[in-house]
């Protein structure tokens, strides 16, 4: 008579082996990573929900509620009408409108001009190794944590008062007189504090860019014979042409909303020469033109959604090593 041994601990039931990796997960299969992957989605989902309702109730709802008001008479109290694409026409032959729209626009690309030529200046040259290099990083960043409208009064005060003195010392007569009183001069000096304030980010930004090209490439150009300049037309630039993509079009996105430095500094002054187109919107919401500056706001959100859309454009397909 053959007794039968039952099977131990170690013995797999279906196989009737010995247990093993393969066995367990065979027997119960994905039985761990199920509980897991509902946990995560139970987590996904609590963090997503609450920021989504919040999101909708804050932002895209008034949203679409000011897109609808952009297509009556409305004030911003009382009754209304519908007046379909009146407002939407009347934008095109609006002159105050079109010249904030110019204005904003000119300023914008100067500026990126000028901040995107210092910031990646001053990167490359912060590239090299000279002496105190990561304390200079440091100071050229302070711009970048203080707040627009500090900044904007502060220059303010010196281009009204500390300039014109001392081009007068020196008998510069273009800058005796302060140029934010000259509608053909103060957008000059909005240039200048927007670029003082936001070359720190784009610094970083190319800081990052060059610290990602291999030192390689720049000892093999060296021994073929390649100065600077070469290296720099040849394999700096080309290699931060993703990076330059980045820093123009982030650059006009947020040039494109200067509001701030422009109210501590001129005021869309003298008389309306630097009214951005932010400041012409909100001008109107407290002026009672609501339906008429919401039109304006759709306008300027389609074309801000527009350089979002190039944005993904032009840097589809880069591979972008940021660190």
């Amino acid at each position: 008579m053959t007794m039968q041994t039952p099977l131990s601990r170690d013995t797999d039931p279906a196989t009737s082996g010995p247990v093993t990796a393969a066995s367990r997960t065979h027997r119960r299969p994905g039985s761990r990573a199920v509980g897991s992957l509902s946990r995560t989605e139970g987590m996904y989902y609590l963090f997503l929900v609450p920021a989504l309702v919040l999101f909708t109730a804050f932002v895209v709802a008034p949203a679409c509620v000011g897109v609808f008001y952009s297509f009556t008479d409305y004030l911003g109290f009382g009754q209304w009408d519908f007046l379909g694409l009146e407002n939407y026409r009347a934008l095109v032959s609006d002159p105050a409108i079109l010249a904030s729209y110019g204005f904003t626009l000119g300023f914008a690309v100067v500026t990126v001009i000028v901040t995107q030529v210092i910031a990646l200046t001053l990167a490359i040259a912060l590239a090299k190794r000279i002496r105190f290099a990561a304390g200079l990083r440091s100071i050229f960043v302070i711009p970048m944590v203080i707040s627009g409208i500090v900044v904007a009064y502060v220059f303010n005060f010196l281009f009204a008062n500390t300039v014109p003195a001392m081009a007068t010392s020196i008998g510069f007569g273009p800058l005796e007189q302060s140029i934010l009183g000259d509608p053909n001069l103060a957008w000059l000096a909005i240039v200048i504090v927007s670029a003082w304030q936001t070359v720190p980010g784009a610094l970083l930004i190319y800081t990052a860019g060059l610290t990602s090209i291999p030192e390689e490439l720049y000892e093999a150009s060296s021994l073929d014979g390649a100065t600077g300049w070469k290296q720099l037309r040849a394999i700096t630039l080309p290699l931060l042409g993703g990076f330059i993509v980045i820093n123009t079009v982030l650059g006009v996105k947020g040039y494109l909303g200067a509001y701030d430095v422009i109210v501590g500094l001129t005021n869309g002054g003298p008389g309306s020469a630097t009214s951005s187109v932010a400041m012409t919107i909100f001008g109107g919401f407290t002026g009672g033109d609501y339906a008429y500056q919401m039109a304006n706001a759709t306008v300027f959100f389609i074309i801000t959604v527009l350089i979002s859309v190039l944005q993904l454009a032009a840097t589809r397909g880069r591979n972008l090593r940021l660190a």
